[in-house]
């Protein structure tokens, strides 16, 4: 199972919103406090609508608590400071995926100590990030696409009709 990892979110619609993202794509959501809000704001429970509570989620104290707890665990940390694409490496069935604050990103502290790890979503020059929720499921579908979308539907039906081929 693929895991996405949330270091200090701030903003509750975006940890509901990849809560539900998670959900869809069979993803362990954790995240890395202090949070910068309520686990029963209503806001959380707005943007991940009936699946919060229903996800497989961790709650950690802080990043300490977060490495104690997942020894060896292979993490991507992903920043727009980093050297490679996230199209660029190989992940596997049970990797973390991390990405920081809204307002920050990872902490440079963490990320200098796992230079290898880091990986970024290309963008134009001139422009600072991607919504949080938005590079979460860009990452976490490449992800998934690299390991052969495990144990999800590949194919759609139509509702009423069929399709002609």
């Amino acid at each position: 199972m693929i895991n996405i990892v949330l270091y200090e979110p701030e903003i509750p619609y975006n940890t509901g919103n990849i809560g539900r993202t998670c959900m869809a794509a069979g993803a362990r959501l954790h995240l890395i406090g202090p949070l910068g809000f309520s686990l029963s704001d209503k806001a959380i429970k707005r943007a991940g609508l009936d699946y919060w509570p229903r996800l497989d989620k961790k709650v950690y104290i802080d990043y300490q608590d977060f490495c104690e707890q997942n020894p060896g665990r292979k993490v991507w940390l992903a920043t727009t400071k980093a050297h490679k694409i996230y199209t660029d490496v190989s992940f596997g069935p049970d990797d973390y995926i991390m990405f920081g604050p809204e307002s920050r990103g990872i902490p440079e502290e963490i990320l200098v100590d796992h230079e290898e790890d880091c990986i970024r979503i290309p963008m134009m020059e001139e422009e600072r990030s991607l919504n949080l929720c938005n590079s979460a499921a860009i990452v976490l579908y490449e992800a998934l696409r690299q390991n052969d979308f495990p144990g999800m539907e590949k194919y759609g039906a139509l509702h009423h009709l069929q399709w002609k081929s």
